[in-house]
């Protein structure tokens, strides 16, 4: 094989996080680190970066920017190593500072209204419910027992926004409401149990999307008449995006891609931008302008090879330029690794798919990497680990079990009230499949994984006897503590997929990992950050002393190894934070594999 990739040669190339458009089109601002952390960056389309920010930005790149309406600040969040308990502050083109909503819980920008008023969600009054913050004063919006999400402005004043009501807690509503949040209503959008959100309004114009129907479709609905055009063939999972003057922007999910599609007849198949496969995400927050002044679509672009980078795409023609170019430094791009799109039959006949990564190294040690969530996707995006390691000999194979995203309702929600059962079935069968393959040595195989997927590799070092070494990240052991220490909507979202913790106490308990400390028989590296505030770290410091107290040795030639990352949360875009994480992973395989 050839030389493998530096680890740090790759981590260590700048990225670009967040693009958001400016009002006028002709500005973005992003997340930049080519200074070795992220910096805060102002860009007009076809001039050079100027950076704003002097290490007074977060170092994790986490939660979005957006612009005021007059484009003369940008807004962004700002907490403490990571712990999530946002501020909003607001920067300057002259890069001064001020902080703008200071609460005690975590505040998240939902969308800058027309008005230059900004709608917020925060925790610091209890449940996740929704203000409006201007002229130094806060306005509370609505008042729920369960959090609300994905707040939009329309152009009178009125807010649409999305919560749930119903016994179902899968459910997802859109509500409207005045300005001041009286007159609420829910709107007829999809069945109780489906999902559904508004992502763009103009006049009595309401762009949606909802799930209802199996998979998800974008709409518009009318406020007026109370109906909704419904907008193509329903053949693939669909995200709403922005209305254009005649008909839905909207981005499309297929075989483990998003690209963007155009469609200007309800009944008509759409128009895919002519991208290559890969995932592009609009360079937009909330209700922002995600076209450029000369009508181009800027998006945030890359696939599993190409870097992200920002790009401007002119539909008619087809033709896209990079605003924002991706760099590749001293690696060379030719020698980065394709994924292969592969599906597979499960334990119990479901097919599940994935991406699968050949090194090339014959035999191959093998690596199940489990993504997050559970409700997110393996996609076609550049991973930089990944990428390291299929250059060191290992083939990589990244599943998506049930719980993702990206097929539509029945397959997400089927992992609801059965954490651990037939989703953590999938991930075992992702490793028998790999170690079938003849070029694969199935002794050497390996399962690793962050937060969800840290709650898989603990689970599937506990339970199923198949794999060499595990890795769990910032992942989940003890689901009864994990609900009692966590934010309020953290809760909801437990209660969603579990259940009522005290009505379901059996199942919190059977399917906690420590609960099955004992079945622990292969080596197991543990890595937290200590201010993680959604799996908190003592979620590993228990799984850890469930281990001592076994007898079971830590250390480098012990039976586990166990690593807590000071000032670092759930994970982080930090070049330093990152590359020593990954160090620490790479030390741990390549000893054990």
């Amino acid at each position: 094989m050839p030389e493998p990739l530096d680890l740090a040669d790759l981590v260590e190339l700048p990225d670009v996080y967040n693009p958001v458009l400016d009002p006028a089109g002709e500005r973005v601002a992003f997340y930049y680190d080519e200074t070795g952390r992220v910096e805060l960056y102002v860009q007009e389309l076809g001039d050079e970066r100027e950076r704003l920010s002097e290490g007074n930005v977060p170092r994790n790149a986490r939660y979005p920017l957006a612009w005021s309406r007059d484009g003369e600040r940008i807004y962004f969040h700002e907490d403490e190593g990571g712990d999530e308990q946002n501020d909003i502050h607001a920067m300057t083109l002259d890069g001064e500072r001020e902080p703008v909503v200071v609460d005690d819980g975590q505040a998240v920008l939902e969308d800058v209204a027309p008005d230059g008023s900004l709608l917020f969600t925060t925790t610091a009054e209890g449940q996740k419910n929704l203000f409006r913050y201007e002229d130094g004063e806060r306005t509370r919006l609505t008042d729920y027992d369960r959090p609300v999400w994905g707040a939009i402005s329309g152009p009178d004043g009125r807010v649409a926004y999305v919560t749930n009501e119903a016994e179902d807690r899968t459910n997802r509503d859109v509500y409207v409401c005045e300005r001041d949040g009286s007159d609420a209503r829910k709107l007829d959008v999809g069945e109780t149990g489906g999902e559904a959100h508004p992502a763009d309004w103009t006049g009595d114009r309401l762009l949606v999307d909802d799930n209802s129907a199996g998979l998800g479709r974008a709409g518009v609905y009318d406020l007026g008449s109370g109906e909704t055009t419904w907008y193509g063939p329903g053949e693939a999972e669909e995200q709403a995006v922005r209305l254009t003057d005649d008909g839905v922007l909207a981005l499309r999910n297929r075989e483990c891609a998003v690209v963007p599609v155009r469609y200007d007849d309800p009944d008509g198949a759409g128009t895919e931008f002519a991208l290559p496969e890969g995932v592009a995400s609009p360079a937009g927050h909330g209700t922002s302008r995600v076209t450029t002044a000369d009508g181009r679509l800027l998006v945030a672009f890359g696939t599993d090879t190409d870097r992200r980078a920002v790009v401007a795409y002119d539909a008619a023609t087809g033709d896209s330029e990079a605003v924002v170019a991706a760099e590749y430094g001293d690696v060379d791009p030719d020698r980065l690794a394709d994924a292969e799109y592969v599906t597979f039959e499960s334990h119990d006949g479901t097919e599940i798919d994935g991406l699968l990564y050949d090194s090339g190294e014959r035999p191959s040690p093998g690596i199940v990497s489990v993504h997050g969530g559970p409700h997110a996707q393996t996609l076609r995006r550049f991973a930089p680990f990944t990428q390291y390691l299929v250059s060191q000999g290992y083939s990589v194979f990244a599943p998506n079990y049930r719980g993702s995203t990206g097929r539509g309702r029945e397959f997400k929600n089927a992992i609801h009230g059965d954490w651990g059962g037939a989703e953590q079935g999938d991930v075992a069968e992702a490793g028998r499949w790999l170690a079938d393959r003849d070029w694969v040595d199935a002794d050497r195989v390996a399962v690793t994984g962050g937060s969800y997927g840290g709650y898989s590799a603990y689970w599937q070092l506990t339970n199923y006897d198949l794999w060499a070494a595990g890795v769990a990240i910032v992942g989940i052991t003890d689901l009864p503590a994990l609900y009692e220490e966590s934010m309020p909507h953290f809760k909801s979202v437990l209660e969603q997929q579990l259940g009522d913790p005290e009505a379901n106490a059996d199942l919190y308990r059977e399917r906690s990992p420590i609960t099955h400390a004992d079945g622990v028989a292969d080596p197991l590296c543990m890595v937290h950050g200590v201010n993680d505030p959604r799996c908190p770290v003592s979620q590993a410091r228990r799984f850890r002393d469930a281990l001592a107290e076994r007898g079971l040795r830590e250390g480098e030639d012990g039976d586990f190894e166990y690593h807590e990352l000071g000032e670092e949360g759930h994970g982080s875009t930090d070049t330093d934070q990152r590359l020593r994480q990954y160090r620490i992973l790479a030390d741990f395989l390549d000893r054990r594999l």
